[in-house]
């Protein structure tokens, strides 16, 4: 069986309305190897939607992105007089409210990235939300002037260059100050004195938060799955965009799918008995 590198994104968490300053979205949660066992067989892969903005009320959790077994947590959603909510990244904050939680852990020996959404830094209505947690980095605290930058992702050589997949969304600010920045990966900006901007479809980004009152935050983008190993004739597989980079072979899922993987025996002795006649030993009887 092939070993081989792979992926996993959850759908970023959607940004939380303003009211001074919503708290942004938390970027997916990210699971990585470059070590995983690629058993024969038939995969289903569920890419994870991006969660939701809304005016007048938080920001909904992004969902989850599964196959192979493994689970990428969806992130959190932005508070909206309110913390953020917890999720593969924590969701940033609002008025009073702290950042939510990263909760995403490892998964069948697939390490996992997520961390924490800001808090917000209230006075009076002159405040910004926090930003969403990124898949490396604390989103970070809003302040009196500015929403909180969301957290970055990481940068990942999967697909053959490296690409930033998990970042979080920059929290609102309030109608006088300054939107977050959105995280590396994906991110949105989050708006001041207007609607957030979205997370990047495919990254797993973070909504950024809608800035002044009821003003609403933006969705999350939707998740990803790759899948890549060293490109061999007796392995025939399926699923997904594929491409090939380096001598690898690598299926792109940016929608749910399935992944197939069969192992052509047939190949597999045809190098077996080329190997063993170099070697001077006769295969006359022994594969039929």
């Amino acid at each position: 069986m092939p070993t081989g590198k792979i992926l996993l994104v959850g759908g970023g968490g959607g940004g939380g309305a303003g009211d001074g300053g919503g708290g942004a979205g938390g970027a997916g949660g990210l699971l990585y190897s470059t070590n995983f066992l690629i058993v024969a067989g038939s995969y289903a892969i569920v890419i994870g939607a991006g969660g939701t903005g809304f005016a007048s009320t938080k920001g909904t959790n992004g969902v989850n992105t599964t196959g192979f077994g493994l689970t990428a947590i969806g992130g959190g959603g932005g508070g909206y007089h309110s913390a953020g909510e917890d999720g593969g990244s924590g969701g940033g904050g609002n008025q009073t409210g702290i950042g939510g939680s990263g909760i995403q852990g490892d998964d069948g020996g697939v390490t996992g990235y997520g961390e924490d959404g800001g808090g917000s830094s209230y006075s009076s209505s002159a405040y910004g939300g926090g930003g969403g947690g990124g898949a490396s980095e604390v989103g970070e605290t809003g302040t009196s002037s500015k929403g909180g930058d969301g957290g970055d992702g990481i940068a990942i050589p999967i697909s053959g260059s490296a690409v930033t997949y998990a970042g979080g969304g920059g929290g609102g600010g309030n109608a006088d100050g300054l939107g977050g920045a959105g995280g590396a990966g994906g991110g949105g900006a989050g708006g001041a004195g207007g609607s957030g901007v979205a997370g990047t479809d495919g990254l797993g980004g973070g909504g950024g938060a809608g800035g002044g009152a009821n003003v609403a935050g933006a969705s999350g983008g939707k998740g990803v799955v790759i899948v890549s190993y060293l490109t061999k004739a007796a392995i025939l597989s399926t699923g997904g965009s594929i491409t090939t980079s380096g001598g690898y072979t690598i299926h792109t899922f940016t929608s749910s799918g399935t992944f197939e993987l069969t192992i052509l025996f047939s190949c597999y002795l045809n190098a077996r008995r080329n190997r063993m006649e170099l070697k001077g030993v006769s295969t006359n009887n022994q594969f039929g």
